[in-house]
C-alpha cells in the first residue's frame, strides 16, 4: 500500500498535488465548521488561495479586497471578538506582504514619496499617536487602536501607492469598487420597496451588509465623484457610457432613500469645492470655515451658554418620518441630533481636563458618560451600540489632545490645498488629471 502511494505521488504533477491539496482542505473545514458551529472556518481554502496569489502577484489581492469593500459583513466571534469579513483579515495579510516588500527592496526605492511633506504629516499623526497610546488611560484599547491604524496606514496609503500608479490602474480600482457596491446598493434598494421605503425600517433593508443608514449613505456619497468621474473616459452612447450611467442614477436612488442628512449636505458641499479649487479660494474658504467653528463654539462655552439650548426631554424624541425628523432638526427636538449634542458636550468638557495629551486613542466611550449633562440627555443616551462623539475631529481631540488635533488639522488642510496647487499646476490641455484631483477631493 505504501508503494502504491509513493507511485501514486510521483506521478501527480505540484499543480495536480495544489488542487488534491485544496480539496482535502475544503472538506475539512466544511467538516470543522459543522462540528464546532463556526462558519468562519468556511473561508479557510479562500484563505490559502489569497496566500498563494500574495506570494505571485499581490497586485491581485488588493483589487480583491476593494471589490470585497462593499459586501464585508462585521462578525462576531464567540469570545466576543468583532472584526469585518473579509476585508480585515486581507488588509492584515496585505500589510505584513507590503512590510516583506518594502524591506526586500528598500535599497532600490525611490525615497521622494515618503520625504513628500503629506507623508511626513502622516507619519507625524501616527507618531503622536503612539506617544498618546503610551500615556493612555486604558492602554489596551489604545494599543489595538494604533495597531488597527497601522494596517490601514500600510495598506491603503503606501501600498497603494505603489499599485495605483496609472490612469489603467485608477480605472481598475473604480470598476472593483463600482460593479460590487451596485449590487449591493440594488439588493437594498429592492430590500427597501417591499418595506415601502419607510425611514423606519431603512435599517433592516441594509443588513448584514451596513451597520446603520449612515453607513450606507457614507459609502455612496464618497465614491459617487469617482464613478461620475468614469463617465468621462468613455464615448457618448456607447455601453460602458451606459453602464456607468446606471451606476450613478442608482447610487442617487440609493442617497435618496438612505434618508441621510449628513450625504445629503456632502454631495452639495462636494459643489462648492469644486468651484473653491476652480477659483483658488480653497484657503479663504477653509479660513473662513474655521474662523466661523472657532468663533461659534467660543460663544457656547463662554458662560455655559450652551445650556440655553437644552431640549426637552419629553419631546425630543425618535421620528419614523423623514419629514418629521427634517422639522424636528431645526426645532432641537430630534432624538438623533441632540443626541450628537450630549456628546459633544460631554467631550468638549473632556478636552478641558486633558488638553495636552488626552484619554488616549480609542477611549472616549470608556470615560464619556462622567462628563455628560443630564439636561441634554436624550431616550437613546444609554449607548448600547458603543458609537463615538460623532465628530471626528472632537473625537481626536478628547484622545490625543490639541496636539494631536493640530497635527490631523494640518494633515486635512494640506492635502486639500496641495491638491488645489497640482490641480492649477495641471496644465488645461491634461484634462482626465484634473478631473482626478477633483473626485479625490
Amino acid at each position: 500500500m505504501k508503494d502504491q502511494l509513493l507511485a501514486l505521488g510521483r506521478r501527480l504533477s505540484p499543480e495536480q498535488w495544489m488542487i488534491y491539496g485544496l480539496g482535502l482542505v475544503i472538506m475539512l473545514s466544511i467538516w470543522c465548521s459543522i462540528r464546532y458551529y463556526m462558519e468562519v472556518l468556511l473561508g479557510i481554502p479562500m484563505l490559502l488561495l489569497i496566500m498563494y496569489w500574495c506570494i505571485i502577484d499581490f497586485k491581485k489581492v488588493f483589487f480583491i479586497l476593494l471589490a470585497c469593500i462593499p459586501i464585508s459583513i462585521e462578525y462576531y466571534f464567540p469570545n466576543g471578538l468583532a472584526t469585518d469579513l473579509p476585508t480585515e483579515p486581507l488588509i492584515v495579510g496585505l500589510m505584513l506582504v507590503s512590510a516583506a516588500y518594502f524591506l526586500q527592496h528598500f535599497k532600490t526605492m525611490k525615497v521622494d514619496f515618503f520625504k513628500h511633506p503629506l507623508t511626513l504629516l502622516l507619519l507625524l499623526h501616527l507618531a503622536w499617536t503612539l506617544i498618546t497610546t503610551v500615556t493612555s488611560h486604558q492602554f489596551g484599547f489604545s494599543i489595538k487602536f494604533f495597531i488597527a491604524k497601522i494596517w490601514y496606514i500600510v495598506t491603503f496609503y503606501f501600498l497603494a501607492a505603489k499599485l495605483l500608479r496609472t490612469e489603467d490602474d485608477l480605472k481598475m480600482l473604480i470598476r472593483y469598487i463600482a460593479i460590487p457596491l451596485t449590487f449591493i446598493v440594488i439588493v437594498c434598494i429592492i430590500r427597501h420597496s417591499f418595506l415601502g421605503f419607510t425611514f423606519e425600517d431603512v435599517n433592516f433593508a441594509l443588513s448584514p451588509f451596513f451597520r446603520n443608514h449612515v453607513t450606507y449613505a457614507a459609502v455612496m456619497a464618497l465614491f459617487f465623484p469617482f464613478i461620475w468621474l468614469a463617465l468621462s473616459w468613455y464615448s457618448r452612447w456607447s455601453r460602458s457610457w451606459w453602464a456607468v450611467l446606471f451606476c450613478i442614477v442608482v447610487l442617487l436612488i440609493g442617497i435618496n432613500f438612505s434618508y441621510t442628512r449628513a450625504a445629503y449636505g456632502a454631495i452639495l458641499l462636494s459643489l462648492g469645492a469644486y468651484y473653491a479649487m476652480r477659483l483658488r479660494a480653497m484657503k479663504y474658504v477653509l479660513g473662513t470655515f474655521l474662523i466661523i467653528a472657532t468663533l461659534g463654539i467660543t460663544a457656547l462655552v463662554n458662560n455655559n451658554k450652551y445650556l440655553d439650548f437644552a431640549p426637552d426631554y419629553s419631546k425630543t424624541v425618535m421620528h419614523k418620518s423623514f419629514d418629521n425628523l427634517l422639522e424636528a432638526t431645526y426645532k432641537l427636538q430630534d432624538i438623533s441630533t441632540m443626541e450628537r449634542v450630549y456628546r459633544w458636550i460631554a467631550g468638549f468638557r473632556m478636552v478641558s481636563e486633558k488638553p495636552l495629551m488626552g484619554f488616549g486613542p480609542g477611549n472616549f466611550y470608556s470615560f464619556y458618560k462622567d462628563y455628560t449633562v443630564n439636561s441634554f440627555k436624550t431616550y437613546v443616551s444609554h449607548n448600547p451600540e458603543q458609537s463615538g462623539v460623532h465628530s471626528y475631529y472632537l473625537m481626536v481631540t478628547v484622545e490625543q489632545g490639541y496636539i494631536g488635533l493640530f497635527i490631523f488639522l494640518m494633515l486635512n488642510l494640506a492635502v486639500m490645498l496641495y491638491a488645489e496647487n497640482i490641480y492649477h499646476a495641471t496644465p488645461i490641455e491634461s484634462g482626465r488629471r484634473r478631473m482626478v484631483l477633483m473626485a479625490s477631493m
